[in-house]
């Protein structure tokens, strides 16, 4: 490892994180998985050698790739240890935000809603208006679990700070957390507009994966207005996605939402099995399931288990558990 070779890597791997977002997202996993070795070697390299804003730029650059391949605590170790390497505040205050998504995708909320709040502080210091929008999100994200006013406060005054100052993914981060409180309150109609409006931005940018993610959040509310067939198409629209990008992060979500109106229709047998199959994919990624997740998720397995003899709901929990995602 050299200065050109380091260089080339944190390149190629900043064009490969914008290819993840992409259909053609699998093409750049495989080129990710093939040079990780190289890309590791290229992360110690940058700190060994002083160069700790390159370092947590590589970080921030494979952070996603990390997220989908079950590589979440050493995306994490990375970005704490490029933070006190880093001299530019920016890369900083970004790395902080990411550590406390994938804090908050865990489910420790506590810690993730401390990094948010150096996010902001240190964002803030600096001028760094799109990360100060991005941290008031993320501070919105563990807020949804007790009190939905202030995670809508929280979200609306990042989009007071863009409304000057506009970021494509701040901007989307406020739609989505804003759309999910508006359902989690029962405001189905505002729900909708706002997931539609964030659907609409990321498929302006190319950015499946942001599709794939809130169809799935848009079938949700598209359910509980009773548009079964509506919410159907919404989670195979998410799942074709997913599939084509070999994206198993977004499984467990679609087969809640998929086991939820499968209950609405009755069919308990087929929901306990798309929910054990649910249960297996997070438990296998160590994810805990997010404030809005967690509501569906528990009435359908209410449902089930209130429905379903005891060894019929084994049974078809145990077949999710066992199938071959295929």
């Amino acid at each position: 490892m050299d200065d050109r070779d380091a260089a080339e890597l944190l390149t190629f791997a900043r064009e490969a994180a914008l290819g993840l977002r992409r259909l053609d997202g699998p093409r750049w996993q495989e080129q990710l998985t093939d040079r990780y070795p190289d890309l590791a070697a290229a992360f110690e390299w940058f700190l060994d050698h002083g160069r700790g804003d390159d370092a947590m730029a590589l970080a921030l650059a494979l952070v996603e790739y990390q997220r989908i391949s079950d590589r979440v605590p050493e995306g994490r170790d990375w970005l704490r240890r490029a933070l006190p390497a880093a001299a530019d505040q920016r890369l900083r205050a970004t790395g902080l935000y990411e550590d406390g998504m994938l804090a908050f995708w865990l489910g420790e909320n506590d810690e993730a809603a401390l990094l948010f709040r150096s996010t902001q502080e240190l964002a803030e210091s600096v001028g760094a208006h799109s990360v100060v929008a991005l941290a008031l999100c993320g501070l919105a994200r563990p807020a949804l679990r007790t009190d939905l006013d202030l995670a809508t406060a929280l979200c609306e005054q990042a989009l007071d700070v863009l409304r000057e100052h506009d970021d494509v993914l701040a901007r989307g981060s406020a739609l989505h957390v804003l759309g999910v409180a508006a359902q989690m309150r029962g405001d189905l109609e505002e729900a909708r507009g706002l997931m539609q409006q964030r659907v609409a931005l990321a498929r302006e940018q190319g950015n499946v994966s942001t599709v794939s993610s809130e169809v799935a959040n848009l079938s949700a509310v598209e359910r509980q207005l009773g548009n079964l067939d509506s919410a159907e198409e919404l989670a195979q629209e998410s799942l074709r996605i997913a599939t084509a990008r070999r994206d198993s992060w977004m499984l467990p979500y679609i087969f809640n939402a998929l086991a939820a109106i499968a209950v609405d229709r009755g069919e308990h047998t087929a929901a306990a099995t798309l929910l054990g199959r649910a249960t297996a994919l997070l438990e296998a990624q160590g994810n805990a399931w997010p404030p809005d997740e967690i509501v569906h998720y528990e009435r359908s397995r209410a449902a089930v288990t209130a429905v379903l003899p005891q060894d019929e709901l084994e049974r078809a929990w145990a077949d999710g558990v066992r199938a071959a995602l295929d």
